[in-house]
């Protein structure tokens, strides 16, 4: 199955190669063109200064400005299509990495890591080699976010169920999924807060002097400048005005270019980034949706006369990208001397603001949440044998899976087990050898918990689980900065750990070897006093720990604690481990083998 995900993959990879070279031709043949274009044009050129003939350097003017027009959208045409396929084939390269070495080339959530937080730090959440890192496809800083913060809260069930359905449909949707993926891509390359920069932008207005006065000249310039050169085509001396209109038109361009400028260092740059928004805002507007939540999306960029946020941004997109033909010194000129162009770009972008801008911070929040939704749906595009859980609602607490496993080992690695915990209260005391697989148990149970709260399939042939919040204690740390020992640090987590079973509504935590910062008579003694109080307060989790007393509380609160253990065989003196989790105590421990293969024989001492 993995093998077939990953050709089919390779083929839309080659095909895309295929048309990205196919449209590069394309556009070098039309660049080709317009040197053409430009030689005939400074053919003309000479030969109206031969003959003293300034009616031709009007015509071919004229000519060239239509016709470098069009070989440009021609060839910015072709461009843009190169540029898509090359995305094409990067964004499915990518999912084949994902697959094969859980490469990635967008954000692993470095940024969001907090070793304060409940659980993210011990699961795993962010950073490298993370579960980030697996399943993130979000190009937009928006929509790194948007997946962050669905990573570091588990949501209501009504939500989760909802994005599971539109999760699902999107997994249907691969083509269309790749496509937007490959209309977003670009914003991996540009600064991670655009977004917020063109937000801000949109809300300052840009006042120019006599607005009115240049709106209305704007429009008659290249009328009056045209009349002048007609007349001077009977009337020879009017020629001598036409330089006097060209240069009172630059001028009033020029004068302003101060404001002009500052447009551009915020709009100009993301003039071809937002083509790419339109076009992703086409692909959503124009997609059949039967998911609630996919329905909704859409429909918060949908208008309700046909039209949509995708025209609205295509107008500013057409706006910004008409000033940065400002960028060629020569078009610069041109345009400018003829239509006073860089004013007229700036008034017509500050009436689009003014009209526009309340409903685009609404539509750039929906495409951060089909980038949430894309990346959990790429997880169940790429793993077909995961499932998606079912949510349940009970008194008490509920997490009942079958074949589960850590969704960051390797599928030929991954060791699976079934676990039951069925609208009840337990605590389960796992014990068991040095690496056995208690540790990566525990990390199982709470990544997957993790992802089946935010909307994902889990790593696991099926899986029931109720509305929880996890917390996690195990890689505690000390701290040189904070002046903080490893059993202070300990102290700080259970202290977390205490009053979010007091102050949240259900906690499912998740313990690894309490105390170790302490000797073993007060590690067994306080280990012992924190389960008692955590059952006291009818708290539910797991408990891994090498201390087999720890296990004797099941005796004393048969109700509640529940044993498991993983333990080894030693055949011929080596180790196997089966990392299968069972029922009762563990007899057998290994750290004495463990020294002994290093030069230490305990049992000769």
């Amino acid at each position: 199955m993995e093998e077939d995900i990953i050709n089919d993959y390779k083929h839309r990879a080659e095909f895309a190669r295929l048309e990205a070279d196919k449209y590069k031709k394309l556009a070098n043949t039309y660049s080709l063109y317009r040197l053409v274009v430009f030689g005939f044009f400074i053919l003309a050129f000479s030969l109206a200064i031969a003959v003293d003939e300034i009616a031709i350097i009007a015509f071919s003017l004229v000519v060239l400005i239509v016709c470098f027009s069009w070989l440009i959208r021609k060839q910015n045409g072709f461009e843009t299509l190169k540029n898509y396929y090359l995305d094409i084939k990067k964004v499915n390269e990518n999912e084949i990495g994902s697959i094969l070495h859980h490469a990635n080339i967008y954000d692993n959530g470095a940024g969001f890591a907090n070793d304060k937080h409940f659980y993210t730090s011990d699961l795993d959440i962010f950073g490298h080699n993370s579960l980030f890192q697996l399943i993130n496809r979000g190009a937009t800083l928006p929509g790194t976010v948007k997946l962050a913060q669905w990573l570091n809260a588990p949501a209501d069930k009504t939500t989760v169920l909802s994005r599971q359905q539109a999760v699902e449909e999107i997994a249907g949707k691969n083509d269309w999924k790749l496509d937007l993926q490959a209309h977003l891509l670009s914003s991996l390359k540009q600064q991670k807060d655009q977004i917020k920069n063109l937000l801000s932008y949109l809300k300052i207005p840009v006042e120019l002097e006599d607005e009115k006065w240049l709106k209305g000249y704007a429009k008659a310039a290249p009328f009056i400048l045209l009349a002048v050169i007609a007349i001077s085509i009977f009337y020879i001396p009017a020629r001598y005005f036409i330089p006097v209109v060209c240069f009172f038109n630059y001028r009033m361009s020029s004068s302003r270019s101060e404001i002009v400028d500052k447009t551009d260092l915020i709009a100009g740059r993301i003039g071809l980034t937002l083509a790419h928004f339109v076009l992703a805002f086409k692909s959503i507007e124009s997609e059949e949706w039967q998911s609630a939540g996919a329905k909704d999306l859409a429909a918060k960029i949908k208008g309700s006369d046909g039209g949509g946020v995708a025209d609205q941004i295509e107008q500013l997109s057409k706006l910004i990208n008409k000033l940065n033909y400002r960028l060629n010194l020569l078009v610069k000129i041109i345009l400018n001397v003829i239509f006073i162009w860089d004013v007229r770009q700036i008034i017509a972008i500050e009436h689009w603001k003014t009209t526009n801008r309340q409903s685009i911070e609404t539509a750039f929040d929906v495409i951060a949440e089909f980038e949430a939704l894309i990346s959990l749906a790429s997880l169940h595009i790429n793993n077909p044998g995961w499932c998606m859980p079912e949510i349940v609602e009970s008194a008490g607490y509920t997490l009942i899976a079958r074949d589960l496993a850590h969704p960051l080992i390797y599928s030929k690695s991954r060791v699976e087990n079934d676990y039951e915990l069925d609208d009840t209260f337990k605590i389960d005391i796992i014990t068991g050898s040095n690496m056995a697989g208690k540790s990566t148990f525990l990390r199982t149970a709470g990544i997957n918990t993790v992802l089946a709260l935010c909307g994902a399939p889990v790593c696991a042939g099926a899986m029931k689980v109720s509305v929880m919040t996890i917390i996690t204690y195990m890689r505690i740390k000390d701290s040189l900065n904070e002046s903080t020992s490893t059993f202070k640090a300990e102290l700080d987590r259970l202290q977390m750990l205490l009053k979010a079973v007091e102050g949240e509504q259900k906690v499912f935590f998740l313990i690894d070897e309490m105390l170790r910062g302490t000797n073993s008579v007060d590690k067994y003694l306080g280990s012992r006093a924190v389960i008692e109080q955590l059952i006291g307060k009818k708290a539910v989790g797991m408990v891994a720990t090498h201390d087999l007393q720890i296990a004797e509380l099941e005796a004393k609160h048969p109700t509640y604690i529940r044993n498991f253990y993983f333990d080894i065989q030693v055949k011929n003196g080596e180790m196997l481990f089966d990392y299968k989790i069972k029922h009762g105590e563990c007899k057998t421990f290994n750290a004495s083998l463990l020294l002994k293969q290093i030069g230490i024989d305990v049992a000769a001492l």
